[in-house]
Order: C-alpha cells, then structure tokens, then sequence
C-alpha cells in the first residue's frame, strides 16, 4: 500500500511538471502568432504606416524606428537617431528632439552639434513650421540682417539672409529673460542639409523650434516648444483599407519581408486580402521574424519536454517509499 501510494504522488506530480514545460514552451508561439504588431513603445502610440516589428506597417517606413527594451523610441536618420516626443495621426507628422541641440536651460553653454538630416528616400519631410535659431555667427561668412515680420511665416518668399529681427530671437522658448546682449541670435530657413551644415560652421550652435497648435477650434492659436517636427505621407492602399475593415477581419496591414508585398496579418495567420478570405490563409513563414519564433520555441519545447520526462524516469527509479510525505529527499521544488 505504501509503494502504491508513492508511486500516485510520483505520477500526479509528474503530470504538474509536464503541464508546467507545456505551459512555458508554447504559449509563446501561440502569442507571437496572436500579437505580430506591438501597438505602442513606452508611451508612444505605433500605428499604420509606422512599426517596431518586422513585417508589420508599410515597407516605405521600415527600420525607420527602434524600440529599447525600457520603451524608449528613437527615429533613424543619417545623422544619428533622435528621441520621438509624439506621433500624430491625425495631422500627420513626428515630433523628435534633438539633445544636442541648444536649450534655455543652457544659457551661454553652445556646446557642438550635429546638423540634423532626413532621408530623402523616404516619405518623411520637414515641415514648414520649424523655426531654426543660430547663435554667435561670423558676420564675415554669414549674411545677417532684419527682415519683415511677414518673413517668418513665409521664409520662401524673403531672402536668404539670417534674421536677426526674428521674433522667436526676442522670445525664447522657457526664457523669460532671453540670452542679454551678449549672445547674437538669428533665424534661418536651411532648404537642404547641406545649407545647415554650412551654417554650423560659422556659427556657435543653433536650434529648433516649432510651432504646436493649442486649440483645436483655433488652428492659428500656436505656441513654440523647442523640437523638430517632421511630416510624413500616409501610403493608403485599397488592399490596406480591405484588410483594416472590421466587417473583413479587421486585420493589420503588414508586408512579405523578402519580396515587400501587401500582406495583411491576421490571427488564424497572414493573406494577401482580407481576414474574413479563407481561401487565401498562408502560414506565417512569410514572415521572417515569425518563422525564426516559431521554429525557435518549438524546439526549446521540444528540448523542455525531453528533459522533463527524462527526470521523471529517473525520481521514479531512486524515489524512496515516503508514503506520500514530501520530505528533502523526495521534493521537486
């Protein structure tokens, strides 16, 4: 009687252990299947065109981003990467800041930057509503000068000079006091990276302010926030629009990896129309980092379960006759 009650212990306690490697290997394929596309990084939304995950968004805006493992997400440019403030769907365009750009809190401290710069292969612009500040420029090199006040809203029908008028000059973004009489300052509009980059060589620093609307009412009513805003094209499709229809699926637009074809991904796995298209399910290898997952805990799982009942085998071979009491010697965990 002794020997069979150890001998149930020993198989009820087996069972609990192989429903715990179950339970640890394969719900994580289960769930890279269900949740392809994180929404968000941190506190910034991620949604179409953009993305953090292989496959998912439009191909257009790949590898633009990156995610940390502590949520922080930064856009890829080719002059380094940039911390993202927000992101706007509605009005389509990204706020990033720049931290070596110069700020009220710094004072007199123009420590060296870096001229920021896009890709032009992309569908990011940037946007009209930034304002650029260059402080302590050599007049020798730089044309500085006061403009009219028109100038400001619309620099492309003013000249090339840095204006030394700007009102942003005479009020500094969180600088009440402004910068005293001995820091010049002027606005400049740079049309191409290249104009930048020429400017920071005769000038000490620089920085970007834009123009935030305040009042959704009012969409004059603006404030300035230091910041570089950029705007982006939304790549609408027909077969993106399908794929996001609730009465579809509602799925995610998504796209191959090797041969960046529309792909919509949904939860019984990815088609080329629709959700709701059951004629056209395919697996998920059509995505890579799917596949890697998939073929990846399987065979942790795999390796767990052997393992598992290869243990057990052995507990049943030297498991001393306790008589069901769980003692040091005869304890799983």
């Amino acid at each position: 009687m002794a020997s069979l009650f150890t001998t149930k212990t020993i198989s009820s306690t087996s069972f609990i252990t192989i429903f715990l490697i179950l339970n640890i290997a394969f719900p994580s394929f289960i769930s890279s299947q269900s949740s392809l596309c994180r929404n968000s990084c941190g506190d910034v939304p991620i949604e179409y065109p953009f993305s953090i995950d292989a496959g998912c968004g439009s191909p257009y805006f790949r590898h633009i981003f990156s995610c940390s493992d502590s949520g922080k997400l930064e856009l890829r440019t080719p002059s380094g990467r940039y911390p993202v403030v927000n992101i706007s769907y509605s009005d389509s365009h990204i706020l990033v800041s720049d931290p070596f750009m110069w700020k009220c809190n710094d004072g007199h401290d123009f420590r060296p930057t870096r001229p920021f710069s896009l890709d032009t292969s992309t569908h990011l612009t940037l946007s009209t509503q930034n304002n650029y500040l260059f402080f302590n420029c050599s007049e020798e090199k730089v044309i500085v000068s006061p403009k009219p006040s028109f100038c400001e809203r619309f620099p492309d029908k003013c000249d090339s000079s840095c204006d030394s008028a700007s009102y942003l000059c005479r009020h500094l973004p969180d600088c009440p006091f402004g910068l005293g009489g001995r820091v010049a300052c002027c606005s400049y509009y740079p049309k191409a990276t290249e104009s930048l980059r020429l400017m920071l060589q005769y000038c000490t620093s620089y920085t970007s302010v834009y123009w935030r609307n305040v009042g959704a009412l009012r969409p004059y009513d603006q404030v300035p926030e230091y910041g570089i805003r950029i705007n982006y094209d939304i790549p609408i499709t027909t077969s993106c629009l399908q794929c996001q229809e609730y009465s579809n699926g509602g799925g995610t637009c998504g796209f191959d990896t090797r041969s960046q074809n529309f792909t919509c991904l949904c939860e019984k796995g990815n088609v080329t129309t629709y959700c709701t298209d059951h004629q056209d399910y395919h697996h998920h290898r059509s995505i890579k980092a799917i596949a890697v997952t998939a073929t990846g805990v399987s065979f942790a799982g795999a390796i767990g379960i052997g393992a598992g009942i290869w243990y057990i085998k052995k507990l049943r071979a030297t498991a001393p006759v306790t008589c069901g009491v769980q003692s040091n010697e005869n304890r799983f965990f």
